[in-house]
């Protein structure tokens, strides 16, 4: 186990800011132009530019450094995070349809971090996962553009569900910030 002194330095590839994750030119999450029309379009840039940030986090590891979990008691890790959020994304849509709930993708209460192990192909997997849950979330809501309409048994708003999906990513992407930087010193922005 790494004690506190033993965390690499912070570094980062960026050159125009010392403290960014990457230089703005380089950053896929730039947009050219003014920006989005429209409040879907603007969640919509907002979820796929923290579905991205957590991607970049993740980015340039093996499998030993996605596994490692932050300190003890924490169960976190970046490959929990991601086998987490392929667990949401697939929640999601339970809570949008009024059939039988999908079964849980890892099992019992908090398996998506405690099953993540520093094995290649659980990385692989946890991937894999993540993009189908994503997709098949994101077709799902493609059938109801308006954000007004009510969904599900509890009638959740299509807004609510956007925003709270944002607000997901973002909470685990600052997450993601501090276990990149324990892992391997690369600080985020």
């Amino acid at each position: 186990m790494a004690r506190m002194s033993d965390q690499p330095a912070r570094w980062t590839r960026a050159t125009t800011y010392p403290d960014m994750w990457v230089d703005p030119d380089d950053d896929p999450r730039n947009s050219e132009g003014g920006g989005t029309e429209g409040e879907l379009a603007t969640l919509l840039d907002f979820l796929r530019d923290y579905r991205l940030t957590l991607l970049m986090k993740c980015e340039g590891l093996d499998a030993e450094q996605l596994a490692r979990r932050s300190v003890p008691p924490s169960t976190m890790s970046l490959l929990g995070l991601v086998r987490h959020l392929a667990e949401v994304e697939r929640d999601w849509r339970n809570w949008i349809s009024e059939g039988d709930p999908l079964p849980k993708l890892y099992g019992a209460r908090d398996a998506d971090f405690l099953g993540a192990v520093a094995e290649q192909a659980q990385v692989d997997a946890a991937f894999a996962s993540l993009e189908r849950e994503q997709a098949a979330t994101d077709a799902v809501l493609a059938e109801h553009p308006d954000l007004g309409e009510r969904l599900g048994r509890d009638g959740v708003a299509v807004r609510e569900l956007m925003v709270h999906r944002i607000e997901e990513y973002a909470r685990h992407c600052g997450q993601a910030d501090l276990l990149r930087e324990c892992v391997d010193g690369r600080v985020g922005q």
